[in-house]
């Protein structure tokens, strides 16, 4: 899909070399499990059930997570205004449009691609932002579906979530459910398994994490080029930040699933193991480099 936003190559190299790196992963695991295992069906069962789940479903499954609804225009006028705006802008369809009744101060792009695109924001972003704001937040979501990371993200982290299937069933299964056909051999034989799934699912983990910060530092750089306000979203993010730390903890522990998929991650203002394997560059991070862009902006602003 062309569109005005601007082709991202670093971002597009980033994430062939994660799917990449994660195939290679993939395939050993794979094979690793089928050395080890006398019967191998439910593994490979199990991995594609989960990869045509989260491929065809992504969407269902966010808003459904979200508690969010597609909304008409005539329901939600401002939200619908400003989208269009923005896809007539950037030259590119508009996705559907949702929103999520929560105080959470937030929003995601989530679809396997542009037809089945949707964009959400909540009710307490809505409530928080003002429409420059808002539209600067929008642009930023939008770059997501326009460079396809959301498709992308969505098959890389199927990985992860394999390898952790596998970790309960054999544990399950085995250790509690299943026969000691071979006494101890058994037993080693689950240690083994549930030990390559831990170090399948790390890795995947750190792989997906990196590419999730540098796509939404992509996202950024394109949202404020869009819009050629980087300052408005600079403006945003401070204030959905700091908003965020007042979010009551339990709130934010039962977003933080989301969090690869958030404007922004919804963790509170202690440092953590949770921001330092975050999904998202630093708040700091991000506005030098809106502050770059505000001057290349101005640079390239002929004089009068």
């Amino acid at each position: 899909m062309r569109t005005r936003f601007r082709p991202d190559r670093r971002l597009t190299a980033r994430m062939t070399l994660t799917v990449f790196l994660l195939g290679l992963v993939y395939v050993a695991f794979i094979a690793i499990l089928v050395a080890v295992l006398r019967s191998w069906v439910a593994i490979v069962l199990i991995a594609g059930g989960v990869l045509a789940v989260q491929y065809w479903f992504s969407d269902r499954i966010a808003l459904a997570g979200m508690h969010a609804r597609i909304v008409e225009p005539q329901q939600q006028p401002r939200l619908h205004g400003v989208v269009d705006r923005l896809c007539a802008a950037a030259d590119m369809p508009k996705p559907r449009v949702a929103v999520a009744d929560t105080d959470l101060p937030n929003a995601f792009a989530t679809g396997r691609n542009t037809e089945r695109a949707v964009v959400c924001v909540t009710t307490g972003l809505m409530r928080r932002l003002d429409t420059g704001e808002l539209e600067a937040v929008l642009a930023h979501e939008l770059s997501h579906i326009a460079h396809r990371d959301v498709t992308v993200m969505t098959i890389a982290s199927f990985l992860g979530v394999v390898a952790g299937l596998v970790t309960r069933f054999m544990f399950y299964s085995q250790m509690f459910g299943g026969r000691r056909r071979d006494g101890d051999q058994t037993y080693l034989l689950v240690v083994l398994v549930m030990a390559v799934s831990a170090v399948v699912y790390a890795l995947s983990f750190l792989l997906i994490r990196a590419l999730s910060r540098y796509r939404e530092l992509a996202a950024d750089r394109a949202g404020a080029t869009l819009t050629g306000r980087p300052s408005v979203l600079a403006s945003a993010l401070t204030k959905l930040t700091g908003d965020m730390a007042r979010i009551p903890t339990r709130d934010l522990r039962t977003a933080q699933p989301f969090n690869a998929l958030f404007f922004t991650p919804a963790v509170g203002a202690r440092p953590s193991l949770a921001t330092l394997l975050s999904t998202h560059p630093s708040l700091q991070q991000r506005l030098d480099q809106l502050a770059v862009i505000s001057t290349e902006l101005a640079e390239a602003t002929p004089e009068p």
